[in-house]
């Protein structure tokens, strides 16, 4: 699609008025600026017009957050504490919503969207979409009956916990243990419960991937669109 055509469908400015703000300097792709004519992708493309995210309004989408520690997973909180919502208010217009939670103390991978359908999805039970957490944990090493635990299932006061897959990644000098966990299941405060059932609790705790796709490089506090991959691999996880 033309820039200046998707500028008009989202009500930016009429088509005319489009390619002014485009010849001014005011239309960015990607971070770099836009020129007359230019054929954008609007569900990979980033548009920003003066430094302000354009999105279309009947467009689906689909966000990915690193949630910092202290920021709550909720659009709005009635004790003021700062929400996932906050990071983004200034460059998406459109109203979105967390997809599962986060707990206030745990950092990591959140997905945002306007896609009702694709939120239950993702945290309806029977779907039994993954997660992958790293969890910095005290007690120094687990034991192989720690694993055997975890990896089998918990008995939580909630009922046991479904099968894991538990890896220990590294242990340090200051008797703590570095352990990657993936579940499919989504309780409040899941990860942390079941370290402190192997009475291994949790001192940092960090969701790295959803469903199978992950994180990577992305900043703390910062986002980014899913890719069209990313949504389908999430999807059929």
């Amino acid at each position: 699609m033309r820039i200046h055509k998707f500028l008009a469908e989202c009500g930016v400015a009429s088509r005319r008025a489009s390619e002014k703000m485009v010849r001014d300097g005011r239309v960015f792709v990607n971070g770099s600026a836009s020129v007359i004519g230019q054929d954008i992708d609007e569900t990979n493309d980033i548009i920003t017009v003066d430094g302000k995210i354009i999105t279309n309004t009947n467009k689906k989408l689909y966000i990915m957050l690193y949630k910092p520690t202290e920021v709550v997973s909720t659009s709005v909180d009635d004790r003021g504490r700062k929400t996932v919502i906050d990071l983004i208010k200034h460059d998406i217009s459109q109203r979105i919503f967390c997809v599962g939670r986060l707990d206030y103390n745990t950092e990591g991978l959140i997905l945002l969207t306007n896609d009702g359908d694709f939120a239950n999805i993702v945290t309806h039970p029977k779907n039994k979409i993954s997660k992958t957490y790293l969890a910095r944990v005290k007690g120094g090493l687990l034991t192989k009956e720690d694993i055997k635990i975890l990896r089998n299932g918990v008995m939580l006061e909630d009922g046991k916990t479904a099968p894991a897959k538990v890896y220990v990644e590294d242990v340090y000098n200051d008797n703590t243990s570095l352990v990657k966990i993936t579940i499919c299941e989504g309780r409040n405060r899941q990860v942390r419960r079941m370290f402190d059932a192997v009475n291994h609790p949790v001192i940092n705790l960090k969701r790295i991937e959803v469903g199978g796709v992950s994180l990577g490089n992305l900043p703390y506090g910062k986002w980014r669109h899913l890719t069209q991959s990313e949504i389908h691999k999430i999807l059929n996880n």
